[in-house]
C-alpha cells in the first residue's frame, strides 16, 4: 500500500525519501555510490536492515575484502546491502563534530533514508522483496534511484545529469519525462519496477561519465548527482572535499591528454559535439540511445550503467552523432 497520496496536499518528496545506489553495473566511476556515501557521512543515520550475503551473492564473482581495523585486527567486509534510517532515541548518531557545516540542512533532513549495496549475483526477486519489505516497514514514501553510465562525453564540460520517472504524478510535479528504453536492466530497474508495483513512486537520476576514464572514480560526476538530488529533494548537502577532488580529477586527465595526441584530439571532438548543443539539460531519447551504443561497444554490458523500467537512465540531448 502506497504511503503517499495526492489528497495529502503535499509533494511527492515531502515525506520519507529513500535514496538508493548500488555498486556494479549501475555505477560508472563510482559516482552514484559516492553520492550516497557522501550523504551517509553527513546524516545521522543508523542501519535498519541488512541482507544476508549468503543468500544473494556469488563470492567468486563478488569477493569479500580483507581489511585491518584501527587496532590492526584483520576483518572481513562482505558484499551486501544495508538500509539506513535516521537515528532514533537511544540510537547512536554519526560520529561527527557538531558543526553546522558538516550536516545536511533543509526541511527534509530528517526524512532521508539510504540504501547502499552491491548488485546481487542471484535470486534478485527475493532480494528486491526483502528490501521493499524493509522500506515499507520504515514507511518510505518515495524512492530516488542514483545511477551513472559511461558515455561519449568530455571531462572538461559540466557532467550531464538527467532525471526521469515511470510515475505519472512524479512526471507532472517535476516536469520529467519517461524513459522509453527497452533492453537489459540492472538491479535498479528491477527494484524500481517492484516499488512502483506496490505504490511507491520513484525517480531516477543518472549521470554520464566519460568512458575514456572508466577505471577511475569520478568525484565530478558524484558532485553533479548531489546537485541534482539537492534540487529535487530540497536539502543542502555539504560537499566536503569533493570540490577539490573533482578539480584534481579533471587536472589529472588534462595531464594525461597533454601527453597523448590521439586522446587530446578525441576529447576535442567530444567538446565540439557538446558545445553545439543549445541546452545541457535532459530531454528526449538520447541517453537511452547512448546506453544502447555503449552496450554494443562493450558487448556484455557489465560496466557503467543499466536501463529498462524504473531506475533507468533518463534522456539527454547532447549525444555525439559519430
Amino acid at each position: 500500500m502506497a504511503r503517499w497520496r495526492l489528497t495529502d496536499g503535499k509533494g511527492i518528496l515531502d515525506g520519507r525519501i529513500l535514496v538508493v545506489a548500488f555498486e556494479g553495473w549501475n555505477d560508472a566511476g563510482e559516482a552514484a555510490t559516492g553520492a550516497v556515501r557522501a550523504l551517509k557521512d553527513v546524516l545521522d543515520v543508523v542501519p535498519l536492515h541488512e541482507v544476508d550475503p549468503e543468500l544473494y551473492y556469488d563470492f567468486q564473482f563478488t569477493r569479500p575484502v580483507t581489511k585491518l581495523d584501527d587496532d590492526g585486527h584483520r576483518m572481513l567486509e562482505w558484499p551486501g546491502a544495508v538500509l539506513y534510517g535516521p537515528a532514533g532515541p537511544g540510537q547512536l548518531p554519526r560520529d561527527l563534530a557538531e558543526d553546522a557545516e558538516l550536516g545536511v540542512t533543509g526541511a527534509n533532513t530528517g526524512n532521508i533514508y539510504l540504501l547502499l549495496g552491491t548488485e546481487p549475483s542471484r535470486t534478485w526477486k527475493a532480494f528486491v522483496g526483502e528490501l521493499l519489505d524493509a522500506a515499507l516497514a520504515a514507511d518510505v514514501d518515495a524512492i530516488v534511484f542514483l545511477g551513472a553510465l559511461l558515455a561519449d562525453v568530455p571531462h572538461t564540460r559540466p557532467i550531464s545529469v538527467g532525471a526521469s520517472s515511470d510515475n505519472a504524478d512524479v512526471r507532472h510535479e517535476f516536469g520529467l519525462e519517461r524513459s522509453t528504453y527497452e533492453g537489459p536492466t540492472g538491479i535498479l530497474g528491477v527494484l524500481g519496477s517492484a516499488a512502483e508495483a506496490v505504490g511507491i513512486p520513484t525517480i531516477s537520476i543518472w549521470a554520464s561519465v566519460p568512458h575514456y576514464v572508466h577505471n577511475a572514480p569520478s568525484p565530478k560526476a558524484t558532485l553533479a548527482i548531489i546537485d541534482k538530488l539537492e534540487e529535487l529533494v530540497d536539502v543542502t548537502i555539504p560537499r566536503g572535499e569533493l570540490v577539490e577532488e573533482s578539480a584534481e580529477w579533471e587536472r589529472g586527465i588534462d595531464t594525461l591528454a597533454g601527453e597523448d595526441e590521439d586522446m587530446a584530439a578525441y576529447i576535442a571532438q567530444l567538446e565540439q559535439a557538446r558545445d553545439t548543443v543549445d541546452s545541457p539539460e535532459a530531454s528526449g531519447e538520447a541517453i537511452a540511445q547512448e546506453f544502447e551504443r555503449y552496450l554494443r561497444r562493450r558487448g556484455d554490458g557489465r560496466d557503467g550503467g543499466t536501463a529498462g523500467g524504473p531506475g533507468t537512465p533518463p534522456s539527454e540531448p547532447w549525444r555525439p552523432n559519430n
